[in-house]
């Protein structure tokens, strides 16, 4: 005979309770009983803070200021400047001599060293 007995003990006032009928109709049907409330609760938080989550993106765009392309760059036409024009800046360039031009050191700072080995 074994030492311990392999019934568990409930008491009688535990027997003809909600808990008690739920736990033993839980190990017949497990999905219905706790799968099927707990995905239940998951779709329904879902769409409950959908609405909390759009609030926050509203409110961080209305912070955000949208910048058209002239500010981006700091192009803004100012009183008295011409706008910018890309063609016109390249020709400018390209009429610039490159072949005429000095190779000359930048004086140095004192205590700086100057990158010549020796």
């Amino acid at each position: 005979m074994p030492t311990f007995q392999s019934k568990k003990f409930v008491p009688k006032s535990y027997q003809n309770t909600l808990a008690a009928s739920y736990r033993s109709s839980l190990s017949r049907h497990p999905f219905l009983l706790f799968g099927l409330p707990f995905i239940a609760t998951m779709v329904a938080g879902s769409f409950f803070l959908t609405p909390a989550a759009a609030l926050r993106y509203e409110r961080h765009d209305r912070k955000v200021k949208t910048l058209s392309r002239d500010e981006e760059l700091g192009l803004k036409r100012t009183q008295g400047r011409k706008a910018f024009d890309i063609n016109e800046e390249y020709y400018r360039l390209a009429a610039k001599d490159l072949d005429d031009w000095d190779n000359e050191r930048v004086k140095r700072l004192k205590g700086e060293g100057d990158g010549v080995l020796r």
